[in-house]
């Protein structure tokens, strides 16, 4: 370790041997990494310190590097914004971006900076997800788009990016469970269905909100014969008041198709 500045020396509780490495800027002291090699460890050191005083860019990042890509971000949005963030953010003027490698990068608004500087966006499966008080959250659920959306259908990005979570360029088409919205000789309604063997329609309404909750009464209706849908939530009717929608659930008429398959389940009980 000799002459091998911004690296420290510790011991694992199994005894192994590792490196830190860490550096201070502006009076900030920055955790680099770890390695078992006090070369990388070192190396680290040399790269972040590269970063914060010469002109590089994400774009100059390579995969030979010590220095592990999230880091790279959060030195170069420290030195050109003044602002440390642990996790992979770049600041722009009206908004910013979350580097999930450095082929895949993520938009937001300004105005969700906190909640990203604290969590970790993760991706699995195509899936992106942040972990929040021990449960997953999908991302897109953040922005309004339900569990099992299709994009094109339900909710659709503006300028065609799929990455860019700006709420400008989001628009949600269909904002409840089990809901689509339809022209029926010229004029919109909503179309509510639910998957009992395949996609059962349960009806046509008039409002959104009547639609959502044909789609609850379904979801009662099956649970009342001991079919509970696994993954399936109730929506969720803002500003409705409780008499309200207790009205309207009772006055709701399901589809033929739909009553007639609960009477011949509750037949053979």
């Amino acid at each position: 370790m000799k002459n091998m500045t911004g690296i420290s020396k510790s011991v694992k509780k199994d005894g192994t041997i590792y490196y830190r490495a860490s550096l201070t800027y502006k009076g900030k002291h920055i955790s680099l990494g770890s390695s078992t090699s006090a070369e990388t460890a070192h190396q680290m050191y040399k790269d972040g310190t590269e970063i914060l005083e010469k002109n590089l860019h994400i774009a100059d990042y390579s995969s030979s590097s010590a220095l592990p890509f999230d880091k790279w971000i959060s030195l170069i949005n420290m030195r050109d914004n003044k602002v440390y963030l642990k996790n992979p953010i770049y600041m722009h003027a009206s908004f910013f971006s979350y580097y999930l490698s450095p082929s895949v990068e993520l938009k937001f608004d300004i105005d969700d900076l906190f909640f990203y500087s604290e969590h970790r966006i993760q991706e699995r499966g195509g899936h992106l997800f942040c972990e929040n008080y021990g449960t997953q959250v999908s991302l897109r659920s953040r922005y309004g788009i339900h569990p099992f959306s299709v994009k094109g259908r339900d909710y659709r990005f503006l300028n065609g990016d799929d990455t860019d979570f700006r709420y400008e360029n989001i628009e949600v088409i269909n904002h409840y469970m089990g809901v689509e919205k339809i022209r029926v000789r010229y004029q919109t309604r909503w179309q509510a269905s639910i998957n009992v063997r395949g996609v059962m329609r349960l009806g046509v309404y008039s409002t959104e909100e009547e639609a959502a909750i044909a789609f609850n009464k379904a979801l009662d209706m099956l649970e009342s014969i001991g079919q509970k849908k696994t993954g399936l939530m109730p929506n969720y009717i803002d500003n409705m008041p409780g008499r309200k929608y207790a009205d309207i659930y009772s006055e709701l008429i399901l589809s033929d198709n739909f009553t007639s398959y609960i009477d011949a389940a509750r037949a053979k009980r």
